[in-house]
């Protein structure tokens, strides 16, 4: 359990348990021959479905380990170890640090990466009030105005944001922030004291939830649902990083909090390239594909970016089956239970960092190019960023739309909604970006379907359009 949570720990415990994840007390004694002394790092751990909390406990310690926090529903565990032999004891196929990897990866004598500074939370008084709405293309893009004539959404919603924490006292996020569904998660235990959700180095989440849900008032910018609420769970730390505990944490978070709609705008950690993979054996797949397909069993919906590297992705397996070995794997973003967006530039064309694929992505949204981006709330005023980032939260925006003029309907209900009733894009004759009469990347697929946008481009005027208007209601 972090610093931060000790002086609250009953209090978190509690919440921990109606979490799913039990937060074990540090009452193991490593075994006889455990490496000590040296620097504890953590690990996530996919034991056999169904193993009970005390049996993972005697596993993590008779391979050096102690466990930290355990995910019962789908028999994952963050364990700490400072014996670098842990993962070989426990077995490779099973457990992984990204800290380790990372730890090993960086060279000898190389200098220390500088600290990022840290971010002063808004000043409400400070916060520019200028209506920035003439700057907003990407919701005049997917219709989020006309939709506000029907529903600006239902504050009974609320939209997990699984990013770098968000800034509750920005005043087009104050009145939106949920506290009580608040968690960071870090540690891959989740800590619901406001010091561990609240942005530190990074104004990402903060960046992603105004597009979401900043106010409707005249002021600043308007969000695609401003009438719900967000969580913010915090999943990326100081340096940018999605570690796989972290990820699972925030997943599994979301559903115990029953938020029917989460947004991924990142990847796990500790690799920068998609196609590149660690030595994780496919632990990192499991971990996430079991707390994707829980969530998604109680209710909540994931949304996920389709990355910024602008290759071509391969679906995940499920749960039980290989990852993809060899091929650009996206986690969570390939695996099937997941929404995944691609983002499109102000002329409706796919940016050209974002990454596509057929069977990944689902739709697309408005990410922005070098020209345009998506101006959104930061701690302290506003500023523009681009990329599938900025396209995931439109998408959860939209599902939150219509979950709040459909409140019964489950994610499988939504999700249907939200591709039937996206604008059709069909992939580009010419994909030549740079003009240098090389095609830049290439989609496959059909009109409805394709590789670069998916079933299209999400259109929220069209998802809570009445019925009687002749839209479909998502067959059950």
């Amino acid at each position: 359990m972090s610093v931060l949570a000790r002086p609250l720990r009953a209090a978190v415990c509690s919440l921990l348990v109606l979490a799913g994840c039990a937060a074990v007390s540090p009452a193991a004694v490593a075994s006889p021959g455990c490496a000590s002394g040296g620097r504890a790092v953590r690990y996530v751990v996919a034991f056999d479905r169904g193993t009970p909390e005390s049996s993972a406990r005697q596993q993590a310690s008779a391979g050096c380990g102690q466990l930290v926090g355990y995910y019962p529903q789908i028999s994952v565990a963050v364990v700490t170890s400072a014996d670098r032999a842990f993962a070989d004891r426990l077995g490779p196929e099973r457990a992984f640090s990204a800290q380790a990897t990372r730890t090993a990866a960086e060279q000898p004598g190389a200098a220390a990466q500088p600290a990022r500074a840290t971010l002063p939370l808004s000043d409400p008084a400070r916060v520019p009030a200028a209506d920035l709405s003439s700057q907003q293309w990407d919701m005049n893009l997917i219709g989020a105005p006309a939709a506000h004539q029907v529903t600006e959404g239902s504050r009974s919603v609320v939209v997990g944001v699984l990013d770098s924490g968000v800034d509750p006292k920005h005043p087009d996020l104050a009145a939106a922030i949920d506290p009580d569904d608040s968690a960071g998660c870090l540690t891959g235990v989740p800590d619901p004291s406001p010091a561990a959700w609240q942005p530190t180095t990074s104004a990402h989440g903060t960046h992603v939830a105004g597009i979401i849900a900043a106010a409707d008032d005249r002021k600043g910018i308007t969000g695609v649902a401003p009438g719900v609420r967000i969580a913010s769970v915090k999943v990326i730390d100081d340096r940018g990083y999605a570690d796989p505990e972290a990820a699972v944490c925030g997943i599994m978070w979301s559903a115990a909090r029953h938020l029917p709609i989460a947004n991924s705008s990142w990847f796990v950690n500790p690799w920068s390239l998609s196609c590149v993979r660690g030595n994780d054996r496919g632990v990192v797949h499991e971990v996430l594909a079991r707390a994707v397909e829980y969530a998604t069993s109680q209710g909540t919906l994931n949304v996920a970016a389709a990355t910024n590297e602008a290759v071509d992705l391969t679906p995940s397996g499920r749960s039980g089956s290989p990852s993809a070995a060899g091929k650009c794997e996206a986690l969570p973003a390939g695996l099937r239970d997941v929404v995944t967006a691609s983002a499109i530039s102000p002329d409706r064309v796919k940016s050209g960092y974002s990454s596509y694929g057929l069977g990944v992505v689902d739709v697309t949204a408005p990410g922005g190019d070098d020209d345009r981006c998506v101006v959104s709330t930061v701690p302290g005023g506003y500023a523009p960023m681009c990329g599938t980032s900025m396209a995931a939260p439109h998408v959860a925006g939209v599902l939150a739309l219509l979950k709040s003029v459909h409140p019964t309907w489950t994610a499988a209900e939504l999700r249907r909604a939200l591709d039937s009733r996206a604008t059709s894009m069909p992939c580009p004759d010419d994909y030549d970006l740079t003009g240098d009469g090389a095609q830049d990347a290439y989609c496959s697929g059909y009109d409805g379907y394709n590789g670069f946008y998916g079933h299209g481009l999400v259109d929220a005027r069209t998802a809570v359009a009445p019925a009687q208007n002749g839209l479909p209601s998502p067959a059950r």
